[in-house]
């Protein structure tokens, strides 16, 4: 379209764009029948496509939206491909899935895998690194948890999906405090740990105080403050 075709009051053309009226029942169709296909495409891929996804499900849900938005506007394309793109994905996500089924070693290649965040209590912070997690958002997960010091958290997987697994350890432990630090209210009637203090950084645990004038043992770091209970 040249530069000289387009005018601010046409309305039409912004409506419609550059084909009839007789198009939109077109549309209806193409999208009725994209429906069709992507419903039975997500069926035949199994019930994990309406859960969370890992990454060959997200690439395979990606392409099959990616090959159906050009089918549903453009009148000169066809539906065929959608079906023959939709038949292709289908038949490589069975394959990964026949394959990984055996094969964990190229399950974790394809999917991905589990990785640790907290550890007794304390936080791994070459595995958030690794996964490009904060310590905030770590905090956040086990806020929602109801969860308010990491001393109450034994294990915290990331899983390969992107989801979140937290296992509480069922004993009374000190840890750091994961309460904001603003809310000094809510942070005050948390029950301080006799002569404990933990890592700002890590969460790692030290039971004397002149302990806790030196770097911390697991990451370095020199800043501390009392240990809680609850």
């Amino acid at each position: 379209m040249k530069p000289e075709d387009i005018h601010i009051t046409d309305y039409l053309r912004i409506l419609l764009g550059e084909v009839p009226w007789s198009f939109l029942i077109e549309v209806v169709i193409r999208v009725f029948f994209i429906y069709l296909v992507l419903t039975l495409a997500m069926r035949l891929m199994g019930k994990r496509m309406a859960a969370r996804l890992s990454r060959s499900e997200m690439a395979a849900l990606v392409a099959l939206a990616a090959s159906n938005g050009v089918a549903i506007l453009a009148p000169d394309r066809g539906l065929l491909p959608v079906f023959i793109i939709a038949l292709v994905i289908i038949c490589f996500q069975k394959f990964i899935a026949l394959r990984t089924r055996d094969n964990p070693h190229l399950e974790q290649i394809t999917m991905g895998d589990v990785d640790v965040l907290i550890k007794d209590g304390v936080l791994q912070l070459e595995c958030l690194q690794h996964t490009r997690m904060s310590q905030e958002q770590v905090f956040a997960q086990c806020r929602f948890e109801q969860i308010s010091n990491l001393g109450k958290v034994k294990r915290a997987y990331l899983e390969a999906n992107g989801a979140f697994t937290i296992l509480k350890d069922e004993e009374k432990k000190a840890g750091l405090s994961i309460l904001p630090n603003w809310d000094k209210e809510f942070r005050n009637t948390q029950q301080a740990a006799s002569d404990t203090f933990a890592c700002c950084n890590c969460g790692n645990i030290v039971t004397h105080k002149h302990q806790a004038q030196n770097a911390c043992s697991v990451c370095g770091e020199k800043e501390w403050s009392d240990a809680v209970v609850s």
